[in-house]
This record gives C-alpha cells, sequence and structure tokens, in this order.
C-alpha cells in the first residue's frame, strides 16, 4: 500500500498497471483505465464537488458544458494506493475509483453515500451525431432512500423514487437532469440534450442518446441540503438579487389590448387600494401574427393608429378591423410606460424565443442560418425559432430588444422558452450552432436568458438589475437574473396541488426564484367565470399561497379575467380575502427581501422542502403539500374545496349561505424538534404530530417555528412607499433563533460592491435576551436611526397580520450593538 499526500499546487503523478489497469493520481484527482474499458477520472472541483467523466481512449474529449461554470480549485487531497483501486479523502468527502472503472462516494468518517453500478456506452447511430455515443450510467440507492429534484414536472409527488422520466423539456415540464438525497449529496448529470432518468429495483440510472463521454458532479458538504445547494451554487453561478420591486404583486392578464386598458387595471388597483408593485404586458402589442415578437408596438391600438390602413395590417388575427373604438387616452408606448412609474408601478413585457416571417429579425437571423425549421406557436403562422446557441444570433435578438429597453421597460417575460414544439420525425436530427437538436435542446431556456442577462449588463451606463420570467429553465438558471414559473397550468384544485410538490423539487435544484400563474391560466373547468363561487375559492386560495411563493404574479387566459375587482366589491369575500392576502406580502416584505439577500449572499433557499430543515423526521420530508417559506414559517397551501362546489354543468355554488363565518378545519403537520405557534392565533402545539388548523376563507394554515424572529413592514401600497425606520420585529420563544435583516438600495447591482447592510439578530431563549448585532455594511440612501417595536409573541399579543397595539420595548437603534433582556 503506498501512502500519497497531494499538498497544495504540488503535482505527484503515477502511473503503473495492477491487475490489468492503468493508474495516475495527480493534484486534482486520479484516473483509472481498465483494460480494454473506458478510462475513468475523477477531479475534485472543491472540498465538496467532484466531476467524474468516463471516456475512451487516454485523453478526456472537449467537451462543452451550458451550465456549469466552475473551473478546479487547488484542493489538498489525501490519497490511497491499493491493489484493486484509488481513494481519494478531501476534507468533506471521499471518492474511491475500484478497479473496474466505478466510483463510490463516502462522507468524511466514511459512511457510503452512493455508488455506481453499471455503466454503458455505444456509437451513436444518427449520422449528425456520429463520433459520440449514447451513454448511461446507474447508481445504488438504499431502499428506503428519499430523493427529490428532477425539475417541475408536474408531478404529485415530492418523494422521486421509482420514477421514469424522459429529460426533454416542454411547457409547464422543465425537467433537470439532477437529484439530491436525505442523505445530504446531489447529483448532476451534465447533458443538455435528450436524456432518461429511471429507478427500478434500487438502481438509479441516468442515459443521454447524445454524448462525447459520461459526465456528472457529486456534492457533499455536510451531510446538509443547505450545504449540496451551496455547492450547486458554486458549480452554475451564484443567484443574482431582483430589485425589490418584484418581490411585491404583479398583476397579469393574456391579455391588455390597449395601454388604455392596461393602465386603467392600475388606476383601478390604486383607487381600491390593493397593493401593486408590477403590471404586465402580454402578447401581440406587436400586432398580427406575422409580425410575431416584433420587439416594438407595431398594433395600431398602442399608437394611436386604429383606421389608418397603413397600420391596420397589424391587427392582431382575432380582432375585428371594423370594431370602432373610442380616442385613446395613452397616446403611444412611450406614455403608457411612463405613466405605469409614475404610478408607482413597473412595467414586464412579453418577448419570444422566435419571429414572424415580418419581422426585421426574422431576416437577419435567416441569413445567417440561426432560424430553426420547427413547427412552433402561433401554428401554420411560418414563425420558426431562433437559434441562442448562437453568439451572433444571441447579439441579434438583444440588438432588437435593446428598443425597448431604451423605452425603460423594467423586466422580460422570456416566453416559450422549452420552446414550443410541435414535434415531427426527423426535427431532432436539425443541427444547431453547437450540434444536433437532441443533444442541446434542454439548455435552449438558458442561452436565451443567459445572453439577454449579459447584453443588459454591458449596456453603457446601466446598472439596473436584469428581471427575466421564463417558462423553461435548467440547471445554473439563478445566476442570469432570471426565474421560471410553473407553465400554462389549467385552474383546478387537483393542478394546484400539483404545483406544490413540482415546485419544491425544482427549487431544491439550487435555483431559488419560482412561482405560478396565481388562479391557473386556463380557466374552462369553471367557464372562465370570476363570479363563479367555485373559481371564487380556488382563486382566493391559490392567492394566500401566492404570498408565500417567491414571486406573486396574478394571471390568466382570456376570455377569464383575474383582476380582484372581477371577482367581487369591497366587502364581498372573494375580493377581501385576496386583498388581505396581498396586504399580508407587503407587512412581510422585511422579512421576504432578507430571505432574497440569504439566497444571495449565503447560497440560501426561501421555498425549503421540509429536509432542508428536518431532514431527521420521515414524516416531514416526504409530505408534498407543506414546506418552509424561509427558516420561520411552516406554509400549508389550501388544495381542497371547503365551502363551494361544482355541479355536472361546471356551475359554482356556495355550500354556506355566509361563507365568512365558516371555519373547516385542515390536518397539518408539526415537524419534530419544535414548537409551533399558529400564526393566527399564536396559539403554542408540540412538534412531531398532526393538528388540526381552522381555515376560514380569509386564512390559510401558517405556522412559526419557536425561536424565529421576524420584522414585519409597514402597511403599503407598493414596495418603496415607506421606509423601513419603524419595524416591528416580533420574537416567537421557546427556542433559540437567529435572523439577518437585509437591505440594499433595491434596484441597482451596488450590492455586488459591498454596498448592502445586514443587522443581526439572536434570540437567548434561557435568559429571554434579544441581542442585535453591529450593522455590517452600508450603501447610499441607508436608514442610519431607526427603532424596533419588539413584541416577545404570547397569546394576548397581537397576531397575523395585525399590526401591534402594545410593544414588548422599543428599541432605538443607531447601528451599534445592543442587548435587551425581556
Amino acid at each position: 500500500m503506498i501512502k500519497n499526500l497531494v499538498l497544495g499546487l504540488a503535482i505527484l503523478s503515477i502511473s503503473s498497471t495492477l491487475t490489468a489497469q492503468s493508474v495516475s493520481v495527480d493534484n486534482g484527482g486520479a484516473t483509472v483505465t481498465p483494460d480494454g474499458q473506458w478510462t475513468t477520472r475523477v477531479t475534485f472541483y472543491s472540498p465538496s464537488i467532484v466531476r467524474v467523466s468516463k471516456y475512451p481512449g487516454a485523453t478526456a474529449p472537449d467537451k462543452k458544458s451550458y451550465s456549469v461554470i466552475m473551473q478546479p480549485e487547488s484542493v489538498t487531497l489525501g490519497t490511497e494506493r491499493k491493489a484493486n483501486g484509488v481513494t481519494l479523502k478531501s476534507s468533506s468527502l471521499t471518492a474511491s475509483i475500484g478497479a473496474d472503472g466505478n466510483v463510490r462516494f463516502s462522507d468524511s468518517k466514511g459512511n457510503l453515500l452512493l455508488s455506481e453500478s453499471a455503466s454503458s456506452h455505444a456509437p451513436c447511430v444518427n449520422k449528425v451525431d456520429e463520433g459520440r455515443f449514447k451513454v448511461s450510467q446507474s447508481y445504488n440507492l438504499d431502499s428506503a432512500e428519499v430523493i427529490f429534484g428532477l425539475g417541475q414536472r408536474q408531478s404529485p409527488v415530492l418523494n422521486q423514487r421509482g420514477q421514469d422520466v424522459r429529460m426533454w423539456c416542454g411547457n409547464t415540464n422543465i425537467t433537470i437532469p439532477y437529484f439530491t438525497s436525505d442523505k445530504g449529496y446531489g447529483l448532476y448529470w451534465d447533458n443538455a440534450g435528450d436524456s432518461r432518468f429511471t429507478d427500478i429495483d434500487n438502481i438509479a440510472s441516468f442515459t443521454s442518446e447524445v454524448a462525447p463521454s459520461i459526465d456528472y458532479y457529486f456534492i457533499y458538504r455536510d451531510g446538509t441540503q443547505d450545504g449540496v445547494i451551496a455547492g450547486i451554487r458554486s458549480l452554475t453561478g451564484e443567484a443574482t438579487m431582483f430589485p425589490i420591486w418584484t418581490l411585491g404583486h404583479w398583476q397579469c392578464r393574456e391579455r391588455y389590448k390597449s395601454s388604455d386598458e392596461l393602465c386603467d387595471v392600475l388606476d383601478r388597483y390604486r383607487a381600491l387600494e390593493i397593493p401593486l408593485d408590477g403590471m404586465v404586458q402580454d402578447w401581440q402589442y406587436w400586432g398580427c401574427d406575422s409580425n410575431w415578437n416584433a420587439m416594438k408596438f407595431v398594433n395600431p391600438h398602442y399608437i394611436n393608429k386604429m383606421g389608418d390602413a397603413k397600420w391596420m395590417r397589424y391587427l392582431p388575427n382575432d380582432e375585428d378591423p371594423n370594431a370602432v373604438y373610442p380616442d385613446p387616452r395613452i397616446k403611444s408606448p412611450e406614455e403608457m410606460v411612463s405613466y405605469v412609474h409614475d404610478n408607482n408601478s413597473k412595467l414586464m413585457i412579453s418577448i419570444w424565443a422566435n419571429f414572424g416571417p415580418w419581422t426585421d429579425q426574422y431576416r437577419e437571423l435567416d441569413k445567417i442560418g440561426a432560424l430553426l425549421p420547427f413547427e412552433t406557436w402561433p401554428r401554420n403562422r411560418g414563425v420558426r425559432p431562433y437559434d441562442p446557441f448562437n453568439p451572433k444570433a444571441r447579439d441579434i435578438y438583444w440588438k432588437y430588444l435593446t428598443n425597448l429597453y431604451k423605452m425603460g421597460i423594467d423586466a422580460w417575460w422570456t416566453d416559450s422558452t422549452e420552446p414550443d414544439h410541435f414535434e415531427a420525425p426527423g426535427d431532432a436530427d436539425y443541427m444547431t450552432h453547437d450540434g444536433s437538436w437532441r443533444s442541446v435542446k434542454n439548455a435552449f431556456a438558458l442561452m436565451t436568458n443567459k445572453g439577454i442577462y449579459e447584453h443588459q449588463r454591458k449596456m453603457k451606463g446601466n446598472n439596473r438589475r436584469s428581471v427575466q420570467m421564463t417558462r423553461c429553465g435548467t440547471f445554473g438558471l439563478q445566476h442570469y437574473g432570471t426565474f421560471s414559473w410553473s407553465g400554462d397550468v389549467v385552474s383546478n384544485w387537483n393542478v394546484m396541488k400539483n404545483q406544490i410538490p413540482s415546485g419544491l423539487n425544482y427549487v431544491i435544484c439550487g435555483i431559488p426564484f419560482w412561482n405560478t400563474d396565481i388562479g391557473g391560466f386556463f380557466g374552462w373547468d369553471y367557464k372562465n367565470d370570476p363570479k363563479s363561487p367555485a373559481m371564487q375559492e380556488l382563486q382566493v386560495r391559490w392567492m394566500q399561497w401566492g404570498c408565500f411563493m417567491p414571486m406573486m404574479r396574478n394571471h390568466c387566459s382570456s376570455p377569464m379575467v383575474s383582476e380582484l375587482y372581477n371577482f367581487g366589491n369591497p366587502g364581498d369575500w372573494a375580493f377581501d380575502a385576496q386583498k388581505k392576502a396581498i396586504e399580508l406580502r407587503y407587512r412581510l416584505m422585511p422579512y421576504i427581501y432578507s430571505l432574497a439577500g440569504d439566497v444571495v449572499q449565503r447560497s440560501g433557499t426561501m421555498m425549503r422542502p421540509l429536509v432542508m430543515d428536518f431532514p431527521a423526521d420521515r414524516k416531514a420530508i416526504t409530505l408534498d403539500d407543506q414546506y418552509m417559506f424561509g427558516k420561520a414559517l411552516l406554509v400549508k397551501p389550501v388544495t381542497d374545496p371547503l365551502y363551494t362546489y361544482l355541479d355536472a354543468d361546471k356551475s359554482g355554488h356556495a355550500i354556506y349561505p355566509d361563507i365568512t363565518k365558516a371555519a373547516a378545519p385542515v390536518n397539518v403537520y408539526l415537524p419534530e424538534g419544535s414548537k409551533w405557534y399558529n400564526f393566527w392565533s399564536n396559539e403554542v402545539s408540540d412538534g412531531g404530530k398532526n393538528v388540526q388548523c381552522l381555515a376560514p376563507i380569509d386564512r390559510m394554515s401558517v405556522y412559526v417555528k419557536s425561536g424565529s424572529i421576524i420584522p414585519f413592514g409597514p402597511a403599503v401600497q407598493y414596495t418603496t412607499e415607506k421606509p423601513w425606520d419603524n419595524l416591528e420585529l416580533r420574537v416567537y420563544p421557546g427556542d433559540d433563533g437567529e435572523f439577518i435583516l437585509y437591505e440594499d438600495d433595491g434596484e441597482s447591482y451596488d450590492y455586488e460592491k459591498g454596498m448592502f447592510a445586514e443587522i443581526p439578530f439572536r434570540w437567548d431563549d434561557a435568559t429571554r435576551t434579544l441581542h442585535i448585532g453591529q450593522r455590517n455594511g452600508s450603501y447610499p440612501g441607508m436608514l442610519n436611526n431607526r427603532n424596533f417595536n419588539i413584541v416577545i409573541v404570547n397569546p394576548d399579543t397581537e397576531s397575523g397580520d395585525t399590526a401591534a397595539l402594545k410593544v414588548t420595548r422599543t428599541v432605538s437603534y443607531d447601528g451599534n450593538a445592543t442587548s435587551v433582556k425581556l
């Protein structure tokens, strides 16, 4: 037995032949080539990240990764040579390569985490992929092991054991070749093409139709999911900070058909005092389908050209050219953008990954061969997707998008980034800039959004955070100012229920920002009727859940209309309950923005599957309908109708004459190891058991973990209306706890230069002392002095969204550390 210690940059390379194999060890890892088999290469990228590659011959082939941006660090490794292979040990984990080339992973104490089973490779049969291989790698899972991930797939279950999944993204289906285990490791199969995951008889496998090699990454730091996600962010890029307005409430519909219509909605929200930060302009502001995604306002409704023959050719295909409309109040798109901004809102606009034949983009992309010959949406209009793998095509895309950027548009809705693809035989053979469609397709959304993000950041004088909402995604999307939504889902209870495990399995892939169409997109199950009591109950419950999503965006498909006032008037339960949920969102904004700050500064996760905080609670970790929002709030959306029903004709009816007086219970499991406060009543329950929580129409089940410290902000109509100079600070005693209040200017990238501030809080339960730490950092415009109105929560203090009438103690804070015994 020979032991080699590899330190710093010292290189020790040993090659020999033992039992018909070649073994070499160097400063980054080791290589084993069994006789007559593919070479296995193990490379430590960091103490907690290991790359495994398997390839023919002695030299690794060139391989492009779209998601991985990390370069290997210098890692101190202990190495041990044996007759049957080699073992490499970092401070976090151990990787052992056997004589057969198979790899085993263990923690620093020698406990087995995961081991390879068989691998296979065969030459590709498709001529366009000649010289590459169909590859597969299998892994041994424990029978009781629980795994999560694989992206957002509309699966009704959180635990992904026993799944058979094609990795081929589509609308509502964001497949990601990554899974993570309750043992605290993660595995990323680095292939952007047509692949499959299967788990049969405790053997989990990834297979890809096209690859130059087998290539995957194993991540393990300390047995926690937070450690795994920190590894994902190191590997694929840290998340970027979104502007604070994006964490407020957005109103969206498919579609506002004129500037007046959009601005009228904003006016009504302001008049009804419904908090709002974002308006969204959906498709066809560019006009008809032949002009699809022109990235400019050509629709005559928006440019005051109705009746002008020159512009009427651009009227959307579904509109009557002979209809008579009044003169517009808002007479240009520039005026619309200014109006939205002047009324303290921001504007997101729809842009697509395909272009109609009338557009300048289509012609310019076609000249360089950067249009894909697929049938896409809208069908039968000659619209074609572009090739985002071509850097020149990405340049052209931004060149035309600059028109809207300079107009002052605040955010991009990058729709159909799967893209919509009505597949035909042979489509997968089409060659993109980087290879066949089957070999790269799942990176389409990443490359589209990366191109926008990188171009916007290069704009001269720009310091405005790039924001993209996209319908697809993959590993590493968080690094490019982009979040996903769950696609065009149907409005019904089962679909809503499925969004919860789908979202949790998505965010545990390391992509922290996510949302759904609140209320669902297609309202046909309820006749698209916002006055139907059954539709109203679904909308209310989805809106309440939206309060505890990373982003809160209300949306629907025509002919449904989803503005709050369409469901009822002030005083009606369907209106009041939604408004209450939105108002709570804004009261929680200091907490929510701090969670976003934790995402960026500490690789945190906002929407947390219970395995992240309660890995030892076997019941908790497989629950499909509960999660933590931050580390303080346990959330269980109401996912079944309690007070209404649909008849056979899809007409909705109320069960009770007055729904506001009904209070049916919902079963909630409280994870073990903590006490839990009912957010709405302050009633305390022990963990490790089920409780019945009353869920009247204006409340969904929320519990607060003991030891939590939660800041509440002022009641506002938009996120920046009032400063946070008098924050209510609720402390939920029963355990020790910590919280960091994060602040920055809310809109620029100056936080990357260290221009942000954090105030640490620590609750010592034994001495009932709140320690408020020294403020760390600063930024222009920062509040230097403020009050913290501390409330020690008990059955007699205010609860839920009610502001405290009496505080336990008020502390004047000037940035210096102080402690308060309470």
